[in-house]
Formats: C-alpha cells, structure tokens, sequence
C-alpha cells in the first residue's frame, strides 16, 4: 500500500478525482473480477452518456448539502 505523501495532500479535490480516474483506466479488465454481460452492458451505456453530457449532473457538494438539508 501507497503511503499518503504531501504530494498527494497538496492536490486538488478535482486533481484527486482524475487521479483516481487514470488509476481506474490502467487496470487490464482481464485482472478484474467477472462482470454479467447485461451489466457490463449497462456500465457502457452508462459510460457513454456520461462521456456525451459530462455537464448533465450535479456536483457531489450541492447534493451532500441536498441530502443534509432534508435529514435536518
């Protein structure tokens, strides 16, 4: 395991996410746990429209704050 450095806590919430991210994209699918070919599907579906709209949804902040305020 990686131990945390300021490198890491210097970056950026955004910076940490696209990190996170290519991290994501390095792993060989071939090394993953098996995925039902109906999800798998679903994930690419899901991939796709997210790469088409990447504006379309809300920020993680406005929905924390959303959910805080309805639980009082």
């Amino acid at each position: 395991m990686v131990e945390r450095s300021q490198a890491l806590e210097s970056l950026t919430v955004e910076e940490r996410i696209a990190l996170m991210g290519r991290l994501w994209d390095s792993l060989d699918p071939a090394d993953s746990a098996p995925v039902a070919g109906a999800l798998a599907a679903e994930l690419h579906d899901r991939e796709v429209e997210a790469d088409a709209s990447p504006d379309a949804g809300i920020l993680w902040s406005a929905l924390r704050n959303e959910l805080r305020a309805r639980n009082g």
